[in-house]
C-alpha cells in the first residue's frame, strides 16, 4: 500500500488503480489485447450481442487475444476497425461462420447459429418426412405430440418456426398459434399449418399462420419454405 509523507496509508482510487494496471481495471497487454478489447464484465450476455471484440472472441475460442488479432489481420476472420483507433470488431454472423468453417465449438453462440424448428406432430409423420431435408449443422428440429408438450418446448427450445399438424386437433392448433401471436416475444415466430383436407381449413383461423400445406405435400418444398421464412425472420 502506498503511504503519504506522514507515513500513513494512502488510499488509491479505482481510477488510479486502473491506470497502474491493477485492480478491476487491469488487463494483460502481454497477450496482445487492449483495455477496450479484453472483456472485463464477466456477466455479459453473449446471446444479446451482435458485435464482438477480440478479447471476447478469445474467451469463446479459448485462445489469446493476439491469436484472434492474427486471424483478423490475415483476413480469415472478417470484421472492421473502430474509426480513429486500432480496435477490431467482428459481427456475430462473421464469427459464427468462422467457427463453423474451422470446426470450432460454438459454445454460447450455438442457439444463435442454429435455426430451430418445432414440429407439433402427434403421429411423428411430418418429422420423419422432412428431417432429412435439413442440414444438422444449421438446424435443430424438435417434436411434440400434444399441446402440453408444445407449451413446455416453447419455453425451453425457443423455436424460430413451429409447424403444426392439425391432427393435434383444430382447437389445440389454434390455441397454440394464437398464444404465440399474442405475446411480443413470440409474435414473429413462423407458423406453418399442415392440413389433411379442405374441411380442416374451415375449423381454424388460418390468418394466424404464415403458410399452409395440404397433404400430400412435397417434403422438400415444405423444408425450403421453413428455411426461407426462418432466414427472413432472423435477418430483421
Amino acid at each position: 500500500m502506498r503511504r503519504n509523507r506522514t507515513g500513513e496509508p494512502q488510499r488509491v482510487s479505482p481510477e488510479a488503480s486502473a491506470s497502474f494496471g491493477c485492480g478491476r481495471g487491469r488487463w494483460n497487454r502481454d497477450k496482445g489485447g487492449t483495455e477496450d478489447e479484453v472483456v472485463r464484465e464477466r456477466g455479459s450476455d453473449v446471446e444479446s450481442q451482435t458485435v464482438f471484440t477480440t478479447g471476447q472472441i478469445a474467451k469463446i475460442c479459448n485462445v489469446a487475444p493476439r491469436t484472434v488479432s492474427k486471424w483478423f489481420d490475415s483476413g480469415r476472420l472478417r470484421g472492421y476497425r473502430i474509426p480513429g483507433s486500432k480496435d477490431r470488431r467482428v459481427p456475430r454472423e462473421n464469427l459464427i461462420q468462422f467457427l463453423k468453417e474451422h470446426g470450432m465449438p460454438l459454445g454460447e453462440l450455438e442457439d444463435m447459429a442454429m435455426g430451430k424448428v418445432l414440429i407439433v406432430d402427434p403421429s411423428g409423420s411430418v418429422l420423419s418426412q422432412i428431417s432429412g431435408e435439413f442440414d444438422k449443422n444449421y438446424y435443430r428440429l424438435e417434436s411434440a405430440g400434444t399441446a402440453f408438450e408444445t407449451g413446455t418446448l416453447l419455453h425451453s427450445f425457443h423455436p424460430d418456426c413451429v409447424v403444426i399438424d392439425l391432427a393435434v386437433g383444430p382447437k389445440s392448433a389454434e390455441e397454440i398459434a394464437r398464444g404465440l401471436r399474442q405475446h411480443q416475444a413470440t409474435a414473429d415466430v413462423v407458423l406453418i399449418a399442415i392440413l389433411d383436407n379442405a374441411d380442416q381449413a374451415k375449423m381454424v383461423d388460418l390468418t394466424l399462420f404464415n403458410e399452409t400445406f395440404r397433404r400430400p405435400y412435397d417434403a422438400a418444398l415444405l423444408a425450403e419454405r421453413v428455411r426461407s421464412l426462418v432466414q427472413r425472420k432472423r435477418s430483421r
